[in-house]
């Protein structure tokens, strides 16, 4: 029998911590504003959630973020909002990546909701985004896409949130019945939906959102294919190829100027990114790495050099810059699209090993042109010959990108 007793008896559980040991083993005082409406929901967890939950806590004291609303408030009031990547992984609040350049984030009761919140209200993101979808569509009854003297229609919601509907496509999808359609969402206020032959009407509305003094959501176009939405794909010699490559780089070029001021100084110089127009009318990203200090490079299609004493050294393509061997680069810790670190600035006759867009002496003049005028053209026909000769380099074992090999300089202009 005293066999069977020790078989069957239940093992000694050990005491639950308390709430006041959770956050004394945390450093977190006792009276935090909001604590008390949440404390009724840490008596029901177990040992190991107690934990849990403390770290949650924990996180949001480190961030100085605020203890969320009770859930039984806050179930009621929930916003989904749609933001660019680099913002979301800025910010640090809880996302989820959406589709290509955007992430899902949720407004609570007007705030935004780190992910300690979900570990306090014991809930999960599936559960919340699916409420939040039901409110939304619930708000969105009863409000028309309008259709615009261009012919594409724009959505026409009263709270300010009009691209969220982005996430409600049995809202618009309709509009254009079997046609392929396109959408775009440039501002937090702004939705647009085009069918394929209003694309120059939708490029032309989102150009001039833009421009505007309002926050900037996104340029990029995107296309919705059979459930799925991705940016459009608009191969030359499409007419619209060209400004949605524009509109994509100029997401790029957003992100990496918000990188700029976060980035520590003592890592190196940001190189600034920027865009320029080939002589084939192709928009081709860029940046300039100047010799004297460590430098952050982002990641464009062209690299330009310059020496110490600011002398141009021409333009080359990046994706040949491991051809230089004895320069190694290390990827810089930090949110939003990837920039590379160096150290060292290559000699003439390492960039001598890349292929070249343009000439040392093509890049003299385009540093001369004058800010608001169209930059000239090279001024000789042998520097005209040697850039477009490298440019024709590229063969097909090339690291350069096919749709990116043949191009040459030539004319410029401001955008």
């Amino acid at each position: 029998m005293a066999f069977l007793s020790r078989f069957f008896a239940s093992p000694e559980r050990a005491p639950l911590p308390s709430l006041e040991e959770i956050l004394a083993a945390r450093g977190i005082p006792t009276d935090l504003p909001g604590l008390a409406e949440h404390a009724d929901e840490f008596k029901h967890l177990n040992a190991d959630e107690r934990a849990h939950w403390g770290d949650a806590l924990q996180d949001l004291v480190t961030h100085g973020w605020p203890l969320p609303p009770v859930w039984l408030d806050a179930q009621y009031d929930l916003d989904p909002r749609l933001v660019p990547v680099w913002m979301a992984e800025r910010d640090g609040f809880f996302f989820r990546p959406h589709i290509d350049g955007l992430a899902l984030r949720m407004e609570v009761c007007g705030q935004t909701m780190p992910a300690a919140w979900l570990t306090l209200w014991g809930v999960t993101w599936e559960d919340l985004f699916d409420r939040s979808l039901d409110q939304l569509r619930e708000r969105s009854k009863n409000a028309p896409f309008q259709r615009q003297p261009t012919g594409i229609y724009r959505g026409v919601f009263s709270d300010g949130h009009s691209a969220a509907r982005f996430l409600l496509p049995e809202l618009w999808s309709g509009l254009f019945a079997g046609q392929n359609t396109f959408i775009a969402i440039p501002s937090e206020d702004e939705l647009y939906v085009a069918p394929q032959v209003l694309l120059p009407q939708l490029v032309e509305a989102i150009t001039k959102s833009l421009s505007g003094p309002g926050p900037r959501l996104m340029g990029t176009i995107y296309q919705q294919v059979e459930n799925k939405f991705l940016p459009a794909t608009l191969q030359d010699p499409h007419p619209i190829a060209q400004p949605q490559r524009e509109l994509r780089q100029s997401d790029t070029m957003e992100a990496y100027k918000a990188q700029e001021s976060a980035l520590p100084a003592e890592l190196g110089e940001p190189a600034p990114a920027g865009v320029v127009r080939t002589q084939q009318g192709r928009s081709v990203s860029y940046t300039t790495w100047q010799e004297g200090r460590p430098v952050l490079l982002p990641e464009t299609d062209l690299i330009g050099f310059v020496s110490a004493g600011g002398k141009p050294l021409g333009i080359y393509f990046r994706q040949t810059l491991p051809r230089i061997s004895e320069i190694h680069g290390t990827t810089v810790d930090i949110w939003g699209p990837r920039r590379i670190r160096y150290e060292s600035f290559p000699t003439v006759a390492q960039l001598a090993r890349l292929e070249c867009f343009a000439t040392a002496e093509q890049m003299a003049d385009l540093f001369k042109a004058p800010g608001p005028a169209k930059p000239k053209q090279a001024n000789t026909g042998s520097q005209q010959d040697r850039a477009s000769s490298g440019a024709r380099a590229a063969q097909a074992s090339s690291p350069v990108p096919a749709h990116l090999r043949g191009l040459s300089l030539g004319m410029q202009d401001n955008d």
